[in-house]
């Protein structure tokens, strides 16, 4: 099994201590946390993106460059990029030149996006969020591909025989899709042989196992070998201590925190305790073997081989924020590397024997 560390760049009051961080401070947490990340051993590190509050991660390649340059060995994931939104030629400049600057360290996990309000600054609607995300992908896919592609999209004027450059480091670059809710993603990540990644954060574990169930049954009926299928799942929170005692106790604050923030945003909370939380949500709070367990739990259901936590402290202090990191790498992640299998193909870069190019500074 791997591990990635992931960030949807957050700003917004600490849920503790009600303290925001400037956006230079924030965009430093990241990069530190990326870097931690890489020495504490986790295979990846990922960037959302989204375009609305309280979010500041509008522009992943922009950070996952600088990341690039920041770290040597981690594989660098987008979390989710929203192709829905994007015009996918620049989006492909983008990501094959951040490709080559990372040393072939780049995957993608593409999505259609969540928020009305970033939907509504790129004029996108739901009735054609799904096709335009479907539509942005096929172009995406042929432009790493092919050196010269024509296509006639309903969404952005057609190409002929286009040449896009630079052409990209790995051959091609590996693309996951990102699923909450949707069964249109979960199709369109078998129609082309795709590896999944269930969000796996909101709901319990259920919903998500129904389109991980969906996956596979399409991922057959489109006639690809059931043996290469690779999966990965979210987790909705991450503290880690001795003992479960420990946990609850440093955790409850965090939760209590984000309970209030949706009670200001007039949601009705899906795990209305800490308890309940911890039972029934993917959340990993709680001693190491108490989340070894878990993580055993949600891969008899799911199958996955790939799991993400965040990478943010989320009311933590500092302190307990890297003790727990500390503590999951070496005694969660290390006996669930051998204990679960990796994705079908291992794990690295397709382009593993070309020199990493980012300096660690």
């Amino acid at each position: 099994m791997r591990f990635l560390a992931i960030t949807l760049i957050v700003h917004r009051p600490d849920p503790v201590t009600g303290q925001q961080k400037a956006t230079y401070d924030r965009f430093q947490e990241v990069v530190t946390n990326a870097v931690l990340a890489e020495e504490l051993g986790f295979d990846g590190f990922g960037v959302g993106e989204r375009h609305e509050r309280p979010f500041i991660s509008s522009s992943p390649t922009v950070v996952l460059s600088h990341l690039a340059a920041r770290t040597q060995r981690i594989r660098l994931f987008t979390a989710v990029t929203t192709l829905a939104l994007l015009d996918p030629v620049r989006a492909y400049e983008d990501y094959a030149t951040l490709d080559h600057l990372s040393g072939g360290r780049l995957e993608l996990i593409i999505g259609k996006g969540n928020g009305s309000a970033q939907r509504d600054l790129f004029r996108v609607t739901p009735e054609d969020q799904w096709d335009r995300n479907a539509e942005s992908y096929e172009i995406f896919r042929k432009l790493w591909r092919q050196e010269r592609v024509t296509a006639s999209p309903r969404f952005r004027p057609e190409l002929v025989e286009a040449e896009v450059w630079p052409r990209p480091l790995q051959q091609p670059v590996r693309v996951w899709h990102g699923s909450a809710t949707s069964k249109e993603s979960v199709d369109l990540a078998a129609r082309y042989g795709d590896p999944l990644f269930s969000a796996n954060v909101t709901n319990p574990i259920e919903p998500y196992g129904e389109l991980v169930d969906h996956y596979r049954e399409r991922w057959v009926a489109y006639g690809h070998d059931p043996a290469d299928i690779a999966i990965g799942a979210g987790t909705a929170g991450l503290y880690v201590a001795r003992t479960s005692q420990e946990a609850y106790a440093a955790y409850r604050p965090v939760f209590e925190g984000q309970l209030a923030f949706q009670a200001g945003l007039g949601l009705e909370p899906v795990f209305p305790t800490l308890e309940d939380f911890v039972e029934r949500s993917s959340a990993l709070v709680g001693s190491p073997q108490q989340v070894i367990e878990k993580i055993h739990r949600y891969h008899e259901r799911f199958g996955h081989q790939v799991v993400h936590v965040q990478a943010d402290a989320s009311g933590l202090t500092e302190q307990q924020h890297r003790d727990s990191l500390e503590l999951f790498a070496t005694e969660v992640a290390a006996p669930l590397r051998t204990a679960l299998p990796d994705p079908p193909w291992g794990w690295g870069s397709p382009a593993k024997s070309i020199p990493t190019i980012g300096a660690h500074r």
